[in-house]
């Protein structure tokens, strides 16, 4: 273009619309270095203070899907299905999910990423498999997609480019809470994913990104007309994370939930989470027409063992062994465990979520930054729920740490995040909505 970029910045600055040429010059630019980062971030202030309308915003969404590779998968036969969460504690949503999916006939080739701060990874959680390998090539993932409905695979380098400076400079300069970043950021990793359906898991709550129910909602219904926009079948789900969603937090004790979940154990929001989201994925593949049918077709698939026999096919193909499956002890194990009990009798009226996921990742579960290394053994397993009535010899938790000094610290953290009180207190309500678009209109349903 045969302008200065300050002058693009000026505009966005003064509130107005950039077009779809002159946003594809800046992520251009971006990715090749003619326009400095320090005009990048002027631009991002800019967009945080005056937004983005659903245009610019799914056409920024598009720049960044295109900025690296693009995966093909044309080679998947079926309706190609990929599922994101914005992120949460506890959230072992997607290995359960997977396996049960793909062993009623769903394809799933889903590409995850690592942990931050006290947010868990899914790549993480199966490194801690013996032998599993979470960097296939793209003709193996092929491969075990095709032949098995689903394989989980570390995001690659290149894909969504632009996506990596961007996040790097929003991290830096104050701008990464703004609806249109996030939305752009996530929606074009999961555009140049190549799926045909992005089945959407929107957190909000204290161990959420997004911290109130509005906000949560406000960013799914923009990510359904991103998706939508950009010819991807996109439906949002917003979903409570006010507390961490499972019991059991850090790697290795996420990879024990999972499978308890698989043997129809689960803990009921983690479970309720999974089986929504298979429902709208089998009713998206063509699988089935209605939700109570997807959801018997789940609900079978754990009680006939067919989805616990699909996660220990998986394992197997990604070069895992999948004897944990049985016996948990040969999963990385900690030296220490200690019990935490209730400081008195009462209810549990609120069990802060990001207080769990950061007492976790000081044990050495989760990063503070993306350089460090984690511990797959450590974590801890909840024993509550809020609502629950416990006494003052109530067991609420168990911690699993390196050392005992670690293990006393975790103690303390966890009972400053679990509040009893002396007044009943209501449950969370899982799943708060549904988010969808008919007839070019993006449509919301309270649960």
């Amino acid at each position: 273009m045969n302008r200065n970029f300050a002058e693009l910045i000026e505009q966005k600055k003064s509130g107005g619309e950039l077009s779809e040429e002159e946003i594809s010059w800046w992520i251009d630019g971006l990715v090749s270095g003619s326009i400095p980062d320090y005009q990048t971030s002027a631009m991002l202030m800019a967009i945080y203070f005056r937004g983005m309308n659903a245009h610019e915003t799914s056409w920024l969404t598009h720049c960044i899907s295109t900025s690296g590779d693009v995966i093909d998968l044309s080679s998947l036969k079926g309706v190609k299905c990929d599922k994101h969460s914005s992120g949460g504690v506890a959230d072992t949503v997607s290995i359960p999910l997977i396996a049960i999916a793909a062993s009623c006939g769903a394809v799933m080739p889903k590409m995850s990423g690592r942990g931050l701060g006290h947010s868990g990874g899914t790549i993480d959680k199966l490194e801690s498999i013996p032998g599993f390998d979470v960097n296939l090539t793209p003709l193996a993932f092929m491969e075990i997609v095709n032949r098995l409905g689903g394989a989980i695979m570390a995001q690659t380098g290149d894909v969504a480019v632009a996506d990596k400076k961007l996040y790097a400079l929003r991290d830096v300069t104050a701008t990464v809470d703004s609806v249109p970043l996030i939305a752009s950021s996530i929606m074009g990793k999961k555009l140049a994913s190549g799926a045909d359906v992005i089945v959407l898991d929107v957190k909000w709550g204290s161990g959420a990104f997004m911290s109130s129910e509005s906000e949560a909602i406000e960013l799914a219904k923009t990510m359904v007309g991103i998706g939508e926009d950009n010819g991807k079948t996109t439906v949002a789900y917003v979903t409570d994370m006010n507390e961490p969603l499972g019991n059991a937090v850090g790697n290795a004790l996420e990879i024990v939930e999972a499978v308890q979940v698989l043997k129809g154990h689960g803990p009921a929001k983690l479970v309720d989470v999974i089986l929504t989201l298979c429902d709208e994925i089998l009713m998206q593949s063509g699988i089935v027409q209605k939700r109570e049918d997807a959801r018997t077709m789940a609900m079978n698939a754990i009680a006939n063992g067919n989805a616990l026999q699909r996660f220990a096919d998986i394992v197997r193909a990604q070069g895992g062994d999948p004897a944990f499956i049985d016996r948990p002890e040969v999963l990385p194990q900690a030296a220490v465990r200690l019990p935490v009990y209730a400081p008195r009798s009462g209810f549990v009226t609120s069990i802060d979520a990001k207080g769990i996921g950061l007492a976790a990742m000081h044990l050495g579960a989760g990063r503070r930054t993306k350089e460090d290394v984690i511990d797959l053994a450590v974590g801890l397993v909840l024993d509550v729920k809020t609502g629950d009535t416990v006494t003052a010899t109530h067991q609420i938790a168990t911690v699993y740490a390196r050392t005992d000094d670690d293990a006393r610290t975790c103690e303390q953290e966890i009972l400053g995040a679990i509040v009893v009180g002396q007044a009943p207190v209501p449950r969370w309500q899982t799943v708060v909505a549904k988010i969808s678009r008919a007839d070019g209109v993006v449509t919301y349903e309270r649960s």
